[in-house]
């Protein structure tokens, strides 16, 4: 009976140890019903990434990458206009520089299409016409070489980069959902240059123009005051 005992314990361990090799072997197998192994992952990957070409999420990528690229040659258009209203001479550099860096952001956009596969195409942007529109209009209702153009002109200017921030904010977060790891890159590299433009006009404002806009104002004030008590003194 000892014997027999010992003949089943032996047989039963030598099943267990089959069953943990079994498991211990299977590995990443073992959910494959789901999720498949580590290569078939990495290859679904891939072909979903192709296949988002013919998703809505994709085709309003592209449609965002259009509208910018028309955007960005409005721009190129405009600024040497801001440049010619501006009146002071720091103004007047910051708008030609940004006119330089704007143009690489044209090239870099045209990267950025090559990139996903596609011919770079211009899709008309109404926001951005109108914003340029305003600072037309501002050029228009504001004096000539007075400060108060140059802080109009810098909120004006400020308008724009804002709506690139937003615009180029999800273009980013879009091309990485989309894994489009270049397109991402080369995009996030125009947001971070947009948010300088931001900052380098703020840091303009608030050092000088501003307050000298404001000094402006108040020297009006007095002309008209000393206007109006010399009609006062006449009668």
């Amino acid at each position: 009976m000892e014997s027999d005992k010992t003949k089943a314990a032996a047989a039963s361990t030598a099943e267990a140890t089959k069953t943990a090799a079994k498991k211990s072997t299977a590995g990443p197998g073992t959910t494959a019903s789901k999720n498949g192994t580590a290569g078939s992952r990495s290859e679904n990957r891939d072909y979903s990434q192709e296949a988002t070409k013919d998703g809505a999420l994709y085709k309003f990528f592209l449609d965002g990458l259009k509208d910018m690229y028309f955007a960005e040659k409005h721009i190129l258009e405009a600024l040497p206009k801001m440049k010619e209203a501006a009146t002071t001479e720091e103004l007047q550099d910051a708008f030609e520089d940004h006119h330089l860096v704007t143009q690489k952001q044209v090239s870099r956009l045209e990267k950025v299409f090559k990139s996903i596969g596609e011919s770079a195409e211009a899709k008309k942007c109404d926001a951005i016409i109108g914003i340029v529109k305003e600072g037309e209009n501002i050029i228009k209702e504001t004096e000539e070489g007075s400060m108060t153009r140059d802080a109009a002109l810098i909120i004006a200017a400020q308008k724009v980069e804002h709506y690139e921030i937003a615009s180029y904010g999800g273009l980013v977060a879009l091309a990485e959902t989309l894994q489009l790891e270049r397109a991402a890159d080369l995009l996030q590299m125009t947001l971070e240059e947009e948010e300088d433009t931001d900052l380098d006009l703020t840091d303009i404002a608030e050092s000088s123009i501003n307050f000298r806009a404001a000094d402006e104002e108040e020297e009006d004030d007095d002309d008209d005051e000393e206007e109006d008590d010399h009609d006062y003194d006449m009668e």
